[in-house]
């Protein structure tokens, strides 16, 4: 999560409280999506920004979590999301956002 992100998600925080907070990833990697979900939960994991040694505890899914699906428009899902879950590895994604949440999210 690049360090301008790391900043707003901070702010929101602090702004709305930590409860009241849920990141949505779209990475195309499960390792990439569990990088950036330990950021908002854990703290960031290069001490290079603001969340550095920072652990929120935030609430964090993938675009292609069920989770997430069930509750969008299915239209929308379809044009905005469909394509890219036919390529992308949906069970190793869902695994990583399970194992990220289970460990490090306060507020499910």
């Amino acid at each position: 999560m690049d360090l301008e992100n790391q900043k707003r998600v901070k702010a929101l925080t602090e702004e709305h409280g930590p409860e009241n907070i849920l990141v949505l990833f779209g990475a195309a990697e499960a390792e990439a999506a569990g990088l950036a979900a330990e950021t908002v939960t854990v703290g960031d994991p290069t001490y290079a920004g603001c969340l550095a040694g920072v652990e929120l505890g935030l609430t964090v899914f993938h675009a292609v979590e069920p989770e997430f699906k069930s509750v969008v428009n299915a239209d929308v899902y379809d044009e905005q999301i469909g394509m890219m879950e036919m390529v992308l590895d949906v069970e190793e994604i869902v695994s990583e956002m399970n194992e990220i949440r289970g460990d490090n999210c306060k507020y499910l």
